[in-house]
């Protein structure tokens, strides 16, 4: 009903817009006021090259605000290479991005504070104030972050680290990454790049800004790229490479001044990326135990499914692969002067996400033995991969926002003040699901659909006098999840004196979500007809709830394996901040805040694990931003945090259990589903570090900036979990006291040096610009630190391991050692003539890992079931050349 009453709304909107813009356009006498009455709400201290940030909501001097931010405008994301979360992760300090599940659905982490699978944001996401659209997907993640298409045409990328929830729209523990679009201006520009690289890169990039009158401005811009990837497939199933590019996104931006006091903006975006997707590539194995005797052969060269000698060959058993993900968005923001002293302001947003997600994840290709004696041919089967329901989509869910904000300052500027109230509500546009296959040969997707697959393993098991019990099975789930969020907020600074300001905040928020699944297990066989052994057509044998916690445990009946879960949260939060400026340039600061991120449902687990409560952080932060002027200017900035977790919600992993029953020999059956991972409360850490921020121009034409973190954190408490009986899962592995947090290394340093060569105008600018980052080792997971192999003892309660199988204990000790990230030294370059000879035109050349270091950048660790793992591959050598003509302005 939101979704419904917000469209027809926004349509009379948009159209008693241009009508209202159309009779002002004719009384052009009406705006001539208006450049002197934005002149005069103008700060007085905001001056031609200053970094402007709107952290608190406002425009206002980076320098001059309390908190620590990395700002990045769009010609330092160009010289990066920024085109996605992960590219923005490696060049911010305090910023990590998770990318398990793909580049484009990657999620941020700063200072410790991360988004596992199944969580609310750690960090939000916010493009021109408003958070990105969500995509539930019933156990995979979606929305949330920074799709394709992100890193075009904007003012700047502003990273805010810590709790920033007394102002934003939702509550956040770790931080916010505001994307600040430019916006309409009253002078007719634009620009057409194009950019060639390697991996067969083509980009092109459109923007033209059209004043249609003083009162109506008009920008649209389109960004499209396409990239070959650079997991090579060598398993000739499918296509032969991922991690691929291939997306078109275009934005239309509009401002109507329909009174000298009154503006409305509205923005229009979408996105639509379509590629192979990408996949993680099996880096160890240990033929002793469970799957990794099939695993170590996919490693070995000379089998049948070598999957290759290089970093990038990988082998993977989907036949048509994809990753399709469209995002459309349009956001309205309608801002009224009230007075000199007082501002009213709406923002309505509503958007749609829609996600396809059929992928291997893993990256296995494994294959049985051929018996040749009864006719039996090798089959090739995957671990598990994830697949949409036939028919459905793996994310569709709109989101709708609306924040009401009033800003106002007394007469005396003695007094800033703000309050608002906000809601989200996220509602399901239809049923979505995937139909997973673990340790399955399916032809394709069609057989998929059908459950027409073999379970080759089971069969090969029985003809050695093995157990007949399944090996593997096709997991389905099907559901809707909605979220809806309240939230009431105001804050007020106060100026004693010139030097001393006083900062307080206050916010009330009330989170619910909801979800209904639908989740089954279907067995499968391998018929075969005698004395042939030949095999028959597939199908299933018998279907089951997955979850005995179902109330209904028929999966023929009305409503059978439904679950309906609920979470309900809510909880204050609240900031005081103590500002000093000694002079214009010099601000200390020190504040406390309190943040909250609401509690959820993981309904891809059992009963017990499939609601979480709500985390809370206290935030203690000093700091000091100094600036200096003359023949050597520069910036240093600053801060020290200590923050005190408490019911903090980590991932935990979730393996098959190998020995949920067994069969009349007592030999082990394995549970058939796939490995998962959801968020617990798991007790209560700490977090302290120092970040800074320094720049200096020591002569005219070179700039050199650094940005450091130091990052300590521990878990000081753990509770213990234990699972329900008869799970069929078991935990791959628990934090331990003494731990330190996920994706948050020790040391993280970024420094930067841009050259300009003194030319004159008639010959153009042009600059030489390096980037390097060092990134200390990191934690990926906890499972694959327990993983012990086999030791030969038949009873050691170790079903995965056969009587006498004995683990090399070099490769135990590898498996091990994949716990933790490896440390990383990127390097980038950049090149650039702008205005070339004097002409509108610019050519540039960029580089990305110059060195071409090889490196993972995630471990699922799945080896305590599995007896292998997986990475995510962190990107190769990039590089391009991009022509630039610019018009107007």
């Amino acid at each position: 009903m939101i979704s419904r009453n917000f469209r027809t709304s926004l349509m009379l909107g948009v159209a008693s817009v241009g009508a209202a813009a159309g009779l002002i356009a004719a009384s052009p006498a009406m705006a001539q006021d208006a450049p002197q009455e934005s002149a005069r709400r103008e700060s007085p201290t905001i001056n031609p090259g200053d970094i402007i940030v709107t952290a608190r909501r406002t425009e206002e001097r980076l320098q001059d605000v309390p908190i620590s931010i990395t700002v990045f405008n769009q010609e330092q994301l160009n010289n990066r290479n920024v085109v996605s979360a992960a590219d923005l992760a490696t060049s911010t300090p305090s910023l990590s991005a998770n990318t398990n599940f793909g580049s484009q659905n990657s999620s941020f982490a700063i200072r410790g504070f991360v988004q596992d699978l199944g969580t609310a944001p750690s960090v939000g996401v916010y493009f021109a104030d408003v958070v990105a659209p969500r995509g539930a997907s019933n156990g995979l993640p979606s929305g949330d972050g920074a799709g394709p298409g992100a890193f075009f045409d904007l003012q700047n990328v502003q990273v805010l680290k810590g709790p920033q929830g007394t102002l934003f729209g939702r509550n956040t523990t770790g931080g916010a990454v505001l994307l600040v679009p430019n916006r309409p201006t009253d002078t007719f520009e634009g620009y057409v790049s194009g950019s060639i690289g390697n991996y067969d890169m083509r980009r092109v990039q459109a923007v033209l800004n059209v004043p249609l009158s003083d009162t109506f401005k008009v920008r649209l811009g389109v960004d499209r790229m396409k990239r070959d990837g650079y997991l090579h497939n060598n398993s000739g199933v499918g296509p032969k490479d991922f991690n691929d590019v291939d997306y078109v996104a275009a934005r239309l931006s509009v401002i109507a001044d329909l009174t000298p006091d009154l503006e409305n903006y509205m923005i229009a975006t979408y996105s639509r990326s379509d590629t192979h997707g990408d996949a993680q590539k099996l880096i160890a194995a240990d033929p002793a135990y469970s799957l990794g005797h099939f695993a170590s052969e996919q490693l070995t060269p000379g089998s049948p499914n070598y999957q290759g000698s290089g970093f990038y060959d990988f082998a993977q058993d989907l036949q048509d692969p994809r990753s399709l993900l469209t995002v459309w968005q349009i956001i309205n923001t309608t801002t009224w002067h009230a007075s000199d002293t007082l501002t009213i302001k709406n923002v309505a947003s509503y958007g749609q996400l829609t996600d396809t997600f059929r992928n291997p994840i893993f990256g296995t290709a494994f294959e049985t033995p051929a018996i040749a004696q009864i006719g039996i041919p090798s089959y090739r089967f995957g671990f598990a991969s994830s697949q949409p329901l036939p028919g459905r989509h793996t994310a569709d869910e709109s989101t709708f926002t609306e924040e009401f904000q009033i800003q106002g300052r007394s007469s005396n500027d003695k007094l800033n003040w703000q309050t608002g109230a906000y809601l989200e509500a996220v509602e399901p546009l239809s049923l979505v699901g995937s139909k997973s296959p673990v340790i399955q040969s399916c032809a394709n997707s069609a057989a998929l659909a059908a459950s027409q697959c073999y379970d080759v393993l089971s069969f090969l098991s029985t003809l050695a006098g093995g157990s007949s019990a399944p090996a593997g099975a096709i997991n389905t789930t099907a559901g809707r999840t909605s979220f809806h969020n309240v939230g009431l907020y105001a804050q007020a600074t106060y100026k004693f004196t010139d030097q001393f300001k006083l900062t307080g905040g206050f916010r009330y928020t009330w989170d619910r979500e909801n979800n209904t699944s639908v989740q089954t297990t279907t067995i499968t066989g391998f018929p075969f007809s005698l004395p042939t052994f030949q095999p028959l057509p597939a199908g299933p044998i018998f279907t089951s709830c997955t979850y005995p916690d179902a109330p209904v445990q028929d999966p023929s009946a009305e409503n059978g394996c439904r679950r309906d879960l609920k979470q309900k949260s809510s909880a204050p939060t609240w900031l005081i901040d103590f500002d000093y400026t000694p002079t214009q340039d010099i601000l200390v600061y020190a504040k406390y805040a309190r943040g909250y991120r609401a509690g959820g449902i993981a309904p891809n687990v059992t009963a017990s694990f499939a609601t979480f409560d709500p985390e809370k952080v206290d935030a203690f932060e000093i700091g000091t931003k100094t600036s200096w002027h003359g023949s050597m200017p520069g910036n240093f900035n600053v801060a020290g945090f200590y923050n005190k977790f408490a019911d903090q919600q980590l991932q935990v992993g979730f393996n098959a259990n190998p020995c949920q029953s067994t069969d009349a020999a007592g030999n082990c059956i394995s549970a058939p589903v796939s490995p998962t991972a959801a968020p617990v409360n798991a007790g209560k850490s700490r977090i302290w570090g120092i970040e800074v921020d320094a720049s200096i121009s020591p002569f005219q034409g070179l700039l050199l900036q650094a940005g450091y973190t130091y990052l300590n954190t521990k878990l000081t408490s753990a509770k213990t979990f234990s699972l329900d009986p008869g799970s069929p899962y078991v935990l791959s592995g628990t934090y331990l006291v003494g731990d330190p947090l996920a994706l948050s290394p020790k040391n993280k340093v970024t420094i930067s040096g841009t050259y300009t060569l003194p030319l004159p105008d008639s010959v153009g600018k042009v600059s030489f610009g390096l980037t390097y980052t060092h990134t200390d080792k990191m934690l990926a997971n906890t499972g694959n630190r327990f993983y012990a192999g086999c030791n030969g003892t038949a009873n050691q309660n170790m079903p995965n391991c056969q009587p006498g199988a004995v683990s090399d204990p070099a490769t135990v000790a590898y498996i091990q050692s994949l716990t933790f990230l490896q440390p990383t030294d990127l390097l980038n370059v950049n090149v650039n003539w702008d205005n070339i000879a004097g002409t509108p035109i610019d050519a540039g050349f960029f580089a990305s890992n110059v060195t071409n270091e090889k490196y993972y950048s995630f471990f699922p660790g799945l080896s305590t079931g599995t007896g292998f793992e997986t990475a995510s591959v962190g990107a190769p050598r990039m590089y391009g050349f991009t022509l630039k003509y610019h018009f107007g302005g």
